[in-house]
């Protein structure tokens, strides 16, 4: 597929056609893309005891073939092919105006390292980098030997109304023993 997400697309055919939105995520191996604000649904979802019923709105797909990208220079739907440059490597071009289309969001991700790089190239080596301590579950935090001490710590539960014994004191209980006029 010619389209990734983050593209800004107009929509050719259906329900909503003419509308324009951007794209969320792409479903390559069925051919579809979901679109913000497109192919709009309603999802009932039923009351429990934990929370209260709702309808819940969320874009579903569409075919991919349903969608056009939107030309950066003329703002005009575009055919998109693809052109080999000497320093940047196979691009998107606009068959319309010819211009370079860049992929959405996923060129303006930055990885850690692409950034770490720019700091260091700026000179800000002059400020200390203060590394997060690494996540651990909190038995490990504690220490050795903390188990037990978190253990003596904890707070016995009280036993529910249900099942504390209601029974009078000094009073015999009649037992049944599954006989007939015992």
């Amino acid at each position: 597929m010619k389209v990734y997400t983050g593209d800004t697309v107009l929509i050719i055919s259906g329900k909503d056609r003419g509308k324009t939105g951007t794209i969320i995520k792409v479903l390559s191996e069925n051919l579809r893309v979901v679109v913000s604000g497109i192919n709009m649904r309603t999802k009932h979802i039923r009351k429990t005891p934990q929370q209260a019923g709702r309808k819940v709105r969320y874009e579903a797909s569409i075919a991919a073939s349903n969608v056009m990208l939107l030309d950066p220079k003329t703002k005009k739907p575009t055919r998109i092919g693809f052109r080999i440059d000497a320093d940047a490597g196979k691009v998107r071009i606009a068959k319309v105006s010819g211009e370079v289309v860049e992929k959405g969001k996923m060129a303006k991700m930055e990885s850690k390292e692409s950034k770490e790089s720019k700091e260091e190239k700026e000179g800000k080596e002059g400020v200390e980098k203060v590394e997060a301590p690494k996540k651990q579950p909190f038995w490990k935090k504690l220490g050795f030997g903390a188990a037990e001490a978190v253990e003596e710590e904890a707070e016995v539960p009280e036993t529910p109304r249900g099942k504390e014994d209601h029974t009078i004191p000094g009073e015999q209980m009649h037992v049944r023993t599954g006989q007939r006029g015992s």
